[in-house]
């Protein structure tokens, strides 16, 4: 059999999904490589004070532990799905896990907060090789009827590493030295590696080579824009960080110019033309940026009511246990219903918990705080599935791993749009911001669900024409 033959008999193998017991341990491998990534996306938060103080560097410049990463990842979330398309989503998979624990090593041995910043873009780069092929991996891994399923598992993975992430970087630093933080992922990479070796599935490839200036242009354009919002987040340098901004829609414009009549772009123009797959991307980052901005304004807003360090903590918690909870029932059941209608009713739901977190009596009890905060995680998680789910299965199976890159694209410019909105709130009402900010992610949330019963509109159209 010619190389050609072997490899369409080899996709054709796995066209509807991995067999038992393999598709288990692919999701297992798929979900071990996303927790990570997602988990040191926080865990340095809890830590950078102390990274800090070691390193003897200023505020301004140990924020840079986090912002490298975090740019890192976005400017290259895109180009890498490309690639995935191009040599396979295994292949970037794999090679993002191995990058991802090599620069953990290298976090973990930095000797200056330089050396740090160099290491935490590589190992945003690794993090980003993970999470824009994640998605399409998932795709190839469940069969096509049980595709919200798993999406429901992806999303409750998601929401558990973010949510326990603070919590792990605090039992860390309780008994060891913060390079510990990193050192960690070493051992849980290597086996993740091993497993992906094994199981993950082996995806038909593109014949076409990557868009090298569209990469270029939608990296410069990320790194400028989320650059620039963190640097305004955390009030340093204002003027540089709004020419940061403007330089970046300069140079977005340049790439919607570039790839906009290309038949495969790094930005995925081909599929945003697909009215359900745009109200789903826009849905999406429309409640992350609603999402991240509530998380980030609780704390202020239960401390301000008059609760301690330690009970913000456990007042925080309903939130990610409502998510873990409502996201694989969800995921089932958008199997079955349509996503506009689903993700439009968590979104309802999480929008009145906001609501009714901004508006908690001064007085009033734990419990009647604690409710309304898992109300909010249980909306969140009821809405994440459908609209995951929506968006893969839209796109073309030889588009997946553009879907899927542009969701993580979605999610994380949502939360970064959240956390800078409501840092710059703060600065403008240094007394009231939280509750202001927690009142206007209600309202984004509420926007949200409108967005996303528009995505009913042409199914209704379809029924009415096919009565007539």
């Amino acid at each position: 059999m010619s190389n050609s033959g072997a490899a369409q008999a080899t996709a054709a193998a796995f066209q509807d999904g991995l067999p038992v017991p393999r598709r288990y341990w692919s999701i297992a491998a798929i979900i071990l490589a996303l927790s990570m990534s997602v988990i040191d996306s926080t865990i340095a938060n809890v830590a950078l004070p102390t990274i800090g103080s070691d390193f003897h560097a200023s505020k301004a410049a140990s924020i840079w532990v986090i912002n490298a990463y975090q740019v890192a990842i976005l400017a290259s979330l895109l180009p890498l799905a490309s690639l995935g398309e191009i040599v396979g989503y295994r292949r970037v998979s794999q090679l993002g896990m191995l990058v991802f624990v090599v620069a953990s090593l290298g976090c973990a041995l930095a000797p200056s907060l330089l050396a740090m910043s160099i290491a935490r873009v590589i190992q945003g780069l690794g993090a980003a090789g993970i999470m824009s092929v994640n998605t399409a991996l998932v795709r190839f891994t469940y069969p096509q009827h049980m595709l919200g399923r798993a999406i429901g598992i992806n999303a409750f993975a998601v929401a558990t590493a973010a949510a326990i992430g603070p919590t792990v970087a605090s039992a860390i630093l309780a008994v060891g030295h913060w390079r510990w933080l990193f050192a960690i992922n070493i051992p849980i990479g290597i086996v993740a590696i091993a497993i992906a070796n094994y199981a993950l599935p082996v995806t038909e490839r593109h014949s076409r080579k990557l868009n090298w200036v569209g990469a270029a242009l939608h990296a410069c354009t990320f790194a400028l824009l989320v650059g620039g919002l963190q640097a305004l987040a955390h009030d340093t340098a204002a003027t540089l960080a709004i020419g940061q901004i403007v330089c970046a829609f300069a140079i977005g414009w340049a790439l919607v110019r570039h790839e906009i009549r290309l038949p495969s772009p790094i930005v995925p123009f081909d599929l945003l033309r697909i009215r359900l797959f745009s109200l789903s991307v826009l849905t999406s980052l429309c409640s992350f940026t609603a999402q991240m901005a509530a998380l980030v304004a609780l704390p202020f807003e239960i401390q301000r009511l008059g609760h301690s360090a330690v009970e913000t903590g456990l007042f925080m918690t309903p939130w990610p246990v409502g998510v873990g909870l409502a996201a694989p029932i969800a995921g089932r059941l958008a199997d079955r219903y349509p996503a506009g209608i689903l993700s439009a009713l968590g979104l309802l739901v999480m929008a009145i918990g906001m609501t009714l977190l901004a508006f908690f009596p001064e007085a009033g009890g734990s419990g009647g705080w604690i409710w309304r905060m898992g109300l909010c995680g249980l909306g969140f998680g009821f809405f994440q599935s459908p609209n995951n789910r929506a968006m893969v299965s839209t796109a073309p199976r030889q588009r997946s791993g553009a879907a899927g890159g542009l969701l993580s694209t979605a999610r994380l410019l949502g939360q970064t749009l959240g956390a800078a909105g409501v840092a710059i709130l703060f600065r403008a009402y240094p007394a009231g911001g939280s509750n202001i900010a927690l009142c206007a992610a209600a309202g984004v949330a509420f926007g949200a669900a409108i967005v996303s019963l528009l995505r009913l509109k042409p199914q209704a159209s379809a029924a009415a024409s096919r009565r007539a």
